[in-house]
């Protein structure tokens, strides 16, 4: 069932069979959002994902998903947003995949870390992926960590000039996804992990480029690697 975004104050159930969780309060039979956000009903418990600092997923946005679930023909993925991600059995794999005869969890199970691709969000926020093309795959090595998806411009930089920075000092191997998570591997990773913190924190303010470069420059040269 498609989330529905609520105003606070607005009406999400009626019926004290419900229990108001997160974002939400009881006004005598009713259970009001309290915050702007996706009305979550699960059992009887009725809550709202804030949408202030969430991931929203846009058609060709390049993500890190993570598998949560195996079905039949297709895998579910999380990708650090209020809705979830989809992954049908043709987008895998450049090679068709007999159902009749394979288990999808052959490619892809519960845990795998996928960089993939957002190919279709519908009208009630289904989004579709893929792990055709250029640089898309599992992930097998290295380190994801995650950061405020709005923050993410920020760390790309203009032309992508942060990130070629971060690599040339460091020697990582970057991918940085839309939804806020970045795989790093090989070179000085705990170098890497400071720098992107610290854009993070400081992702506001100007002269972060300047302030960035500076402290590669003398954590670069410490670990010999300016």
């Amino acid at each position: 069932m498609a989330k529905k975004i609520v105003t606070p104050g607005e009406t999400i159930v009626e019926g004290m069979d419900y229990l108001p969780g997160d974002g939400t309060y009881r006004s005598g039979p009713e259970i009001r959002a309290e915050i702007l956000g996706l009305a979550d009903i699960r059992d009887r418990l009725v809550k709202v994902i804030p949408l202030s600092g969430r991931y929203m997923p846009k058609r060709d946005d390049p993500v890190i998903a993570i598998v949560t679930g195996v079905r039949y023909n297709m895998w579910e993925l999380d990708i650090n947003s209020p809705y979830d991600a989809m992954m049908l059995a043709g987008e895998a794999t450049d090679r068709f995949i007999d159902l009749r005869k394979e288990k999808l969890s052959k490619y892809f199970s519960v845990g795998d870390a996928l960089i993939c691709k957002i190919i279709r969000v519908d009208e009630t926020m289904s989004v579709f992926v893929t792990a055709k093309g250029p640089g898309l795959r599992k992930i097998t090595d290295g380190k994801i960590i995650e950061v405020e998806p709005s923050k993410i411009p920020r760390i790309i930089g203009k032309n992508a000039s942060m990130i070629k920075m971060i690599k040339e000092y460091t020697g990582v191997k970057m991918f940085v996804g839309q939804n806020g998570r970045i795989w790093l591997d090989g070179g000085n990773q705990e170098l890497a992990v400071k720098v992107i913190r610290e854009i993070e924190k400081k992702a506001h303010t100007d002269g972060l480029t300047d302030t960035i470069k500076e402290i590669l420059e003398k954590e670069g040269e410490k670990h010999g690697e300016a």
